[in-house]
């Protein structure tokens, strides 16, 4: 039991505090490869692909931001599918296809998911460089080209850009969020900077070259981190630039970020199983970023439950393990200490971390089970904006 125990609380260890530590040391002295384009330079041409369900309330400005772009105009195109919206977003894209051109706009009138959609743009798409993108998230004039610009180097395959949020409330979970996000931007920019194996990107906006682009399987979550995987498969790097400043309204409501928690963790063990054979062998850089940054942390609420489990066995048998068991069963009660000052209009942020944290490994959990019951469909409900 004791072995048990402290197994559990070190993976857990590793994951969230000792592999961030390990990447920062190491990446030190580590810089980007000087192998990039200019503006002055001849670019690649561009297609953006973007999917949308009712997203009314951000498509226009959407659109709008990706032809506010330094690079040049005629290197560039959107193809937007709408899957099946029942609001104003056809009409919204309709009219922004006439005030900019350059737009291909597929109406499709049944459902398909995300993913879906992405495959069947992608073999309507001219150009060398693939952006995928979400209605949501807003980009800067120079997105794009801070980007494409990497792809100078041959060996780069995936490049993915940085997450800002926007709309943050001490009320809801969006600091909350927006920190872990800002920590996993981090992460993920040092493991390219080392290994040229970032963990997958935010999904929000990404490049690609459309020779690295493998087509997502039907019925998966998780498209971007499948893409991402697939282009370490061929042997190319994915890595994560920091000049490409991506918008997003991040999620407030504990409730939405739960379902979207849940739609993630289903996707990540579908991934899991299509990528297994990548932790192996372990000395390697790839594998070990996928083991310390994603899978232990998708088996985090195991080695949670271990931990809790072998803490009451072990106290009946030890005063140091009482308090150990006493110390984990306070953290447990922060939950709930958040809520009830929340009826009464206190928001304590240690509180709030311990909330995000502990929904955050039981949406995983929940992710698990209904990945295990089999997943007929990856159609999905797009978090709930300006919340």
């Amino acid at each position: 039991m004791v072995i048990i125990f402290w197994i559990s609380v070190f993976l857990l260890f590793h994951s969230y505090i000792l592999y961030p530590f390990i990447l920062w040391l190491i990446s030190i002295k580590r810089k980007p490869s000087n192998q990039h384009y200019t503006e002055d330079e001849c670019l690649p041409f561009v297609s953006v692909i973007m999917a949308a369900y009712n997203e009314e309330s951000v498509i226009g400005q959407k659109i709008d931001s990706i032809f506010k772009t330094s690079y040049p105009s005629n290197k560039i195109e959107l193809l937007v599918g709408s899957d099946c919206s029942t609001d104003s977003t056809n009409a919204i894209i309709s009219q922004k296809k006439e005030q900019h051109g350059r737009i291909t706009f597929l109406e499709f009138t049944q459902r398909q998911g995300k993913a879906n959609i992405m495959n069947q743009l992608l073999d309507l798409t001219k150009g060398e460089i693939i952006i995928s993108t979400d209605a949501n998230v807003l980009l800067t004039p120079s997105t794009i080209f801070d980007m494409v610009k990497y792809f100078k180097d041959e060996d780069i395959g995936l490049v993915d850009s940085r997450m800002m949020n926007t709309g943050l409330k001490k009320e809801g979970i969006s600091i909350q969020e927006s920190t872990y996000i800002s920590r996993e931007v981090k992460i993920k920019y040092r493991e390219g900077l080392i290994w040229g194996a970032m963990m997958g990107p935010f999904g929000g906006c990404f490049a690609i070259r459309k020779s690295c682009y493998c087509k997502v399987p039907k019925n998966f979550f998780m498209d971007d981190f499948y893409i991402n995987m697939k282009v370490i498969e061929k042997g190319k790097k994915t890595i994560n630039s920091l000049e490409a400043i991506v918008y997003e309204d991040v999620s407030n409501r504990l409730a939405e970020e739960f379902r979207r928690k849940v739609r993630i963790s289903i996707g990540n063990f579908q991934n899991l199983v299509e990528f297994f054979r990548l932790l192996w062998p372990p000395f390697k850089g790839v594998a070990f970023a996928f083991l310390s940054h994603k899978v232990l942390r998708w088996f985090g609420p195991f080695f949670l439950l271990l931990s809790l489990i072998t803490s009451v066995i072990l106290s009946f048998q030890s005063q140091f393990y009482q308090i150990i068991l006493a110390v984990q069963l306070f953290l447990y009660l922060f939950p709930l200490f958040d809520i009830l000052l929340g009826l009464i209009n206190v928001h304590l942020l240690a509180l709030r971390f311990a909330t995000h944290f502990f929904s955050m490994n039981f949406a995983l959990l929940f992710g698990l089970i209904k990945f295990l019951k089999g997943v007929s469909s990856n159609v999905w409900q797009p978090t709930q904006r300006n919340q």
